[in-house]
């Protein structure tokens, strides 16, 4: 990373940016710098501020956005800047990159077309020169075969291509300033390694500053040189990467460090930040917008709204309010002298929740849950019009292995595309399986009866990843939670006494159950789902990426409470993931899948700290470790390209064409990879931890 060490002018200089939609505040009076060569990572929590303030600076908010404050690019101010000559500077001083590259790419025209216009749009180029210089970016952001990349239309591209092509775009004309804005949100770990590395790329060939904007702060101790920390509408804290997690000077900030899972500390329970951020618009008023949720609060707290100032010399005058310079350690608190002196750990700041002890029995004496044998699941494919033929199979699960006991969480990882939640709902569907064998219980789902199906239903439930989407809008929430009750032929008595235990179980006020869906955050419908799953008192509870959409606050709470659940009623869950950190702190074993098939399985510890398998180390080299000082020391080991494609049998192991072992084997161990499929091979005979790998170690 580059930090500048000069107090030069600013290439981009935010001053007290304010946007407010229909009078309701959004951003507050925002201030930022950008140096030349600088990352500057935005964090906090959704609704903080941070994607307004990021298109608040290219003017792409929508008419109904007052804007106020000042924007200036090399001294030049853009705010009130005429459609014409904003629109020069958009793409050729500064260009964004979006969340999502399939709404932002033109889903008609081809991926090579829209490059070529973005360049000729800022230079003279004729269509020949610019088609060149198009694949020329494709080839920058590690797209292979640029050539015929560029006749591809977005949706033929997976979501890793389409975010480098994003990026291609964002550099087209070689900007000065790059506004990234989640770049990898909702990419899997191996990917998103693979964008921030073309991000990294592409600054290093066009000399431009970065503003990554991101609420994953693995990511942003990795990425950046400076950060700013928002919270409703303001910055309450900016720092040099390295100060700012090594000694946060806000509570919000701090408690943020607190909820993220690591991979190095397993077990722990997670600080959860209490309450929820203020909606916009309803800014709680005189005080500290922070003071409801805050830990540390005085009264002092409730009278006025602290400035982003440094902390005084002793003896000193207290400073004045200041815009933050690029090795300023700035915060919005009363309390900042506190915590910069006593440098306290998340729990000792946040009230921690004690989490109940399991009971401890030999995994060999707990019964089984749940076993499946060589589970096979494929799709047809068919292509045509009206009349549609057949033209293949898309074989989802191609081999899968698993084992849950009583009272234990198995982990089922892997990429996109791996197969993990079509093997989660072959199991929950309770019946014969295309091939191979589920025991679910004790019971052959293949022997299942019409009545021993039913009576099977209410001993395993699933958590979907929405809540928003799996909850039903049109009913309050205590008739959500009396349905599956209802369902299974309980008394409508019984069910309705039933409702006010299940919230309370989760953590809510059975007050609430005549509120409907819409009326609750994101992190309080996902426990309704999980009261909902409980309510008829299942073996099994099926999670499939149950907190992929939730801040890391709110996410803390919801792990949290997953594991007092687990430990108060002994259930068994099958947690579905791509966050192998969530993985890591929740699980006690884990399987990692690739291309449908079963490739390593064994206990966490054994797993995440002895990986076997080429694919789970390099699952696990991706996943970036919220410590500046980790991330820019540990090496960087890229899974190249995108899994093949699942239409075709692969004979022999189906991660060869990616492994990064290949080149290190004799001409005669790679053709056994290419033609024998590796079976499951137990690390020693008294072990439970295998991979199907010809060379594991």
């Amino acid at each position: 990373m580059t930090v500048p060490t000069t107090q030069a002018a600013p290439l981009l200089a935010v001053r007290d940016l304010t946007v407010d939609f229909g009078g309701r505040p959004a951003v507050r009076g925002v201030d930022l710098e950008l140096h030349r060569g600088e990352t500057l990572g935005l964090v906090g929590e959704s609704g903080s501020g941070k994607s307004v303030t990021a298109l608040a600076v290219l003017g792409l908010l929508p008419a109904t956005a007052r804007t106020g404050g000042s924007v200036r690019l090399d001294g030049r101010e853009l705010l009130g800047l005429p459609a014409r000559q904003l629109a020069a500077v958009r793409g050729r001083r500064i260009a964004m990159v979006f969340q999502d590259p399939l709404s932002a790419f033109t889903p008609v025209h081809r991926i090579g077309d829209q490059l070529a216009e973005a360049v000729r749009i800022h230079q003279d180029l004729g269509r020949a020169a610019a088609r060149k210089r198009a694949a020329d970016l494709l080839d920058l952001v590690g797209i292979p075969d640029p050539a015929r990349a560029l006749d591809a239309f977005p949706h033929e591209f997976s979501g890793g291509m389409r975010q480098r092509a994003m990026i291609a775009m964002a550099v087209a004309n070689d900007p000065d300033v790059l506004l990234a804005d989640e770049p990898t949100t909702a990419l899997d770990v191996t990917i998103q390694a693979q964008v921030l590395e073309v991000l990294r790329t592409a600054r290093r060939e066009t000399g431009a500053a970065l503003v990554l904007v991101s609420h994953d702060l693995g990511v942003i101790a990795g990425s950046a040189d400076r950060v700013a920390v928002m919270y409703a509408g303001r910055i309450v804290e900016t720092a040099p990467v390295d100060d700012l997690f090594a000694a946060p000077r806000h509570p919000y900030t701090l408690g943020l460090i607190g909820a993220v899972p690591r991979l190095d500390g397993p077990g722990r329970a997670l600080v959860p930040i209490p309450g929820a951020p203020p909606a916009t618009g309803e800014l709680p008023t005189p005080g500290c917008a922070f003071a409801a949720r805050c830990p540390l609060v005085e009264d002092r707290c409730h009278q006025d709204e602290p400035p982003l100032t440094a902390l005084a010399e002793p003896s000193a005058a207290p400073p004045a309010a200041a815009p933050p310079g690029p090795a300023a350690h700035l915060a919005a608190c009363v309390r900042a002298a506190h915590l910069a002196a006593a440098r306290p750990a998340p729990a000792e700041v946040y009230p921690v929740p004690d989490l109940p002890a399991a009971a401890v029995r030999p995994r060999a004496e707990r019964p089984d849950v749940l076993t499946v044998r060589g589970l096979t699941r494929s799709f047809p494919q068919r292509r045509g019009g009206l009349l549609r033929r057949r033209a293949g199979e898309v074989h989802a699960v191609d081999g899968v292995d698993l084992d849950i006991r009583q009272g234990e969480t198995l982990g089922l990882v892997g990429e996109s595309g791996s197969g993990k939640s079509t093997t989660l709902y072959e199991i929950l569907r309770l019946a014969a399986p295309q091939g191979g064998r589920i025991e679910l219980l004790g019971q052959d789902t293949a022997a299942l009866d019409r009545a021993a199906t039913r009576r099977l239903r209410s001993r395993v439930q699933i958590v979907f990843q929405d809540p928003a989407a799996s909850l039903d809008p049109r009913m309050p929430i205590g008739d959500v939670l009396a349905e599956p009750l209802l369902a299974q032929r309980t008394p409508a008595a019984e069910a309705r006494r039933r409702v006010p235990e299940l919230l309370r179980q989760v953590g809510l006020d059975p007050a609430h159950a005549d509120r409907y869906p819409h009326e609750f955050s994101g992190g309080q419908r996902q426990r309704i789902s999980i009261a909902r799953a409980l309510a008829v008192r299942p073996d099994l509870l099926a999670l499939d990426e149950p907190v992929s959409a939730l801040d890391v606050s709110v996410q803390a709470g919801v792990l949290n409470l997953l594991q007092r659940l687990k430990a108060e009623l002994g259930l068994a869950y099958l947690f579905v993931s791509h966050d192998l950190s969530v993985v890591r702190h929740l699980a006690d074993r884990v399987a990692v899948m690739y291309l449908g098939r079963t490739v390593e399985t064994g206990t966490a510890d054994r797993v995440f700290t002895h990986p076997r398998h080429p694919y789970t180390r390099a699952l696990l080299a991706a996943v970036p470790r919220p410590d500046p000082v980790t991330e820019r020391t540990r090496p960087r080991h890229l899974l190249a390209g995108d899994p093949p494609s699942p239409t075709t049998r692969h004979p022999g192991c189906p991660f060869r064409t990616r492994c990064p072992v290949q080149p290190t084997l004799t001409p005669a161990q790679r053709q056994r990879c290419a033609t024998e499929p590796p079976p499951p091979t137990p690390a020693a005979p008294d072990t439970d931890h295998t991979a199907a790998c010809h060379y594991p170690d």
